[in-house]
Order: structure tokens, then C-alpha cells, then sequence
């Protein structure tokens, strides 16, 4: 879409659960933030029948559970500088209908997004994540088509990008953008860190992160005065790049 000098670029995450875009996109939402763009994330549930376990162990009921990843998805947004919304669609599973496209579709309208992030295609661990991916592209393509009915104006042809998934091997899965978040690591660790529930995860996307550092350090070249310690997040895009420069 064209960029209007006086209006910061758009990025919208839609995410299935509350601690998705934190594992898994934080890098780029804090990225994006620094650099004075407005990050909305469209939280489509709170996870909390399927990916809050550890309050579920300790009793707390569903309202309870909801109240608690409501409030981490919360704290963990404002960490990386972007704004959430909160659908509450119910999880496990997550199940689109037309009041849930409705209110994606206008989400897109809305924030005109320049770029957004989402669930790939595959999943076999969690139906949700792929769910969640149908959901944002329909609604970007329906955001697009000016006789759907609804408020707002028709958006361009943002580029998509698909965040990493947990089992990247098991879910079709291969690093097409390495994106190098080195300097906002921080930022996202601090973010990881409101998620309380989900604690058993801090390491394990600590250490993705690392991971994916090396990658992007060895296909950058020898000499480009990385750091010794490289973050990175890893993406897929789904749709053609369209450059008039290879690069």
C-alpha cells in the first residue's frame, strides 16, 4: 500500500493464542516498534483450555485462566510496544464463523497494515495455529474486496510473513527470511517473561533464538561485523516478493 509520509507503517499479528506472538514474532513486533511503527495484535484466544496447563494443574477455574493470559498477553505486548485486541473465541478448538471473519476483516480495514504475521499452514501438534492462519487470509483478502460489507477502507496486498512453529521439522516448515533481532533480544526475553504459564517455554525459545542466530550469521557472510552473540527469528512467506530490485 502507499505510505502517506505523515502515517507510520502498519504491522498486524494475528496470533490463534495469548503467548504466540511473544514466542514467536516478538523480535519483529519489537523491531517494528522501535522504529516508531504501530504493531496491533489480533489475539484470537487466550489459550486457555489448550496452553495453560499450569493453571489448570493448580486449580483455577475457566474465567480464572482467561483473567490470567489476558493480563500476561497484556503485560507482554506493552513490553515490545504493540497494542493487543482480544477476541475470545474459545480455543481447542478455535472455530471461524462469520462474526469472528467479521471482526478480522475490520481489524485489517482499520490498521491498513503494510506487512502481517501469522500461523503457517501446518500444524499437526495444535489445529488452532492453522485455523488461525485460514483466518487471517481470508479476512486479508476479504478486507481487500470492496463490495464485503463493513466499515473502513479496502486495504492493498500487505505481504505475509508465517512465524516459526514449535515443531518446525513435524509442520512444513523452512527458514525462508531470517530476520536478525539481536538488538531487541532483550526486549523480547523481558516479554517472554510476563508469560507465566507458559514458563516451561523460556528456554526453549531462548535457545531457538540462538539457533537461528548462527543460521542468519553463516548466510550473511564472514564479515559483517555481527556480533558474537546473534539472535534471530526465523519466517516463510507464502506469497511472491515484489521488488524492482534483486536483492
Amino acid at each position: 500500500m502507499s505510505q502517506d509520509a505523515a502515517t507510520p507503517r502498519s504491522t498486524l499479528v494475528v496470533t490463534a493464542h495469548a503467548g504466540d506472538f511473544v514466542w514467536r514474532a516478538g523480535g519483529a513486533i519489537a523491531l517494528a516498534a522501535a522504529r516508531g511503527e504501530k504493531v496491533t495484535v489480533a489475539c484470537l484466544t487466550f489459550g486457555e483450555r489448550g496452553e495453560s496447563a499450569k493453571a489448570w494443574r493448580e486449580g483455577r477455574t475457566l474465567e480464572e485462566i482467561k483473567t490470567i493470559r489476558r493480563e500476561e498477553a497484556q503485560n507482554a505486548a506493552a513490553a515490545l510496544g504493540a497494542e493487543i485486541l482480544f477476541f475470545d473465541a474459545g480455543d481447542y478448538p478455535l472455530v471461524a464463523t462469520p462474526d469472528l471473519t467479521d471482526r478480522l476483516v475490520a481489524v485489517f480495514r482499520a490498521t491498513q497494515p503494510d506487512v502481517v504475521l501469522t500461523h503457517p499452514v501446518e500444524d499437526p501438534y495444535n489445529g488452532d495455529h492453522p485455523a488461525a492462519n485460514r483466518m487471517a487470509l481470508e479476512a486479508r483478502v476479504l478486507a481487500q474486496a470492496i463490495g464485503y460489507p463493513g466499515a473502513g477502507e479496502i486495504i492493498g496486498a500487505p505481504p505475509v510473513f508465517y512465524f516459526e512453529p514449535h515443531q518446525p521439522e513435524m509442520s512444513g516448515f523452512r527458514p525462508e527470511v531470517l530476520l536478525d533481532i539481536t538488538e531487541v533480544w532483550d526486549t523480547k526475553r523481558k516479554a517472554m517473561e510476563c508469560l507465566g504459564a507458559q514458563q516451561h517455554l523460556w528456554d526453549y525459545y531462548t535457545d531457538l533464538a540462538v539457533r537461528r542466530g548462527v543460521q542468519l550469521k553463516r548466510n550473511a557472510g564472514p564479515n559483517l561485523g555481527l556480533p558474537h552473540r546473534t539472535y534471530a527469528e526465523a519466517y516463510m512467506r507464502p506469497y511472491p516478493q515484489v521488488t524492482g530490485e534483486l536483492a
